[in-house]
């Protein structure tokens, strides 16, 4: 059995910039030694690090159906990511995973899809998004709602914005505030929701974001009919071990980083920190 504390190495190959300013994101794609298969899903996690500086728990931000590659989209917010935010292709990094139980793909095969991203919070979606797309004849409509705070903190801005003339997938837009050259939807991610006004019927609607946007994206999306067991979101606070052993992530009786990230809203009302 694999030790889950060693990590492995992994080269970057790739880096690119999500957003700059403040809130600084950018993806890195990254490929294991030798070639190796990371055998993820979407919606697990892994750890990521740098020898001499540490670790961070990072969503896997793509899917295994594009290619055998790992990306990651990393905002710098500390020391770890800060010092990410430095390295450049060819350079290596640790990795440890995949963690997590993944969103339940054979359980929404024939569903129709919605996701419900808010700013960085739209990576561990999108690998969800890729799958459907790359396995089209599994599902319904997919719907991608997404917004930030202003269209330069908007991920993936020119892959969301090419997905809008793709004709397997509808996209929806936001940022919180007008800007002059903007056109789609301005107003908060919840209120972009009760305008689109998704039908819940055969959907499952997956969101991920700040935590106030979760809250009340699940609040609009019970009153447009949507089930509680339709209804569902990733928690990626706290994590650190990712095996349960820390206790860090615990909500409740569950561990975020064994029994998560992914989780439905049938499950979470009913645990104390949600």
């Amino acid at each position: 059995m694999n030790n889950p504390y060693l990590p492995e190495i992994a080269t970057i190959v790739g880096v690119h910039d999500e957003a700059t300013g403040e809130r600084p994101i950018k993806t890195f794609r990254v490929e294991l030694a030798g070639g190796r298969d990371f055998n993820h899903r979407p919606g697990q996690c892994a750890i990521i690090g740098i020898i001499g500086i540490g670790e961070s728990m990072i969503s896997i931000a793509s899917s295994r159906s594009r290619g055998n590659y790992l990306e990651f989209s990393i905002m710098k917010l500390g020391r770890v990511t800060s010092a990410l935010h430095e390295c450049e292709a060819g350079d290596r990094i640790t990795i440890r995973g995949p963690y997590g139980n993944g969103f339940p793909l054979e359980a929404w095969k024939g569903k129709n899809i919605i996701t419900i991203g808010g700013g960085i919070g739209h990576a561990p979606l999108r690998p969800l998004v890729q799958h459907i797309r790359d396995h089209r004849g599994d599902f319904g409509r997919l719907d991608v709602v997404c917004g930030a705070r202003t269209s330069n903190d908007l991920c993936y801005k020119d892959e969301l914005f090419g997905l809008k003339g793709a004709d397997d997938v509808t996209v929806h837009l936001s940022i919180d505030m007008p800007e002059s050259t903007w056109t789609s939807f301005v107003g908060f991610v919840p209120a972009h929701l009760m305008e689109i006004k998704p039908s819940s019927k055969d959907t499952i609607a997956v969101t991920c974001g700040p935590a106030v946007m979760i809250k009340y994206v699940i609040q609009n999306l019970l009153m447009l009919g949507f089930p509680e067991h339709g209804i569902y979101t990733t928690l990626e606070n706290r994590m650190k071990c990712g095996i349960g052993k820390c206790g860090r992530c615990n909500v409740g009786n569950l561990y975020v980083c064994k029994d998560g990230p992914v989780f439905s809203y049938a499950t979470l009302k009913s645990l104390p920190e949600f």
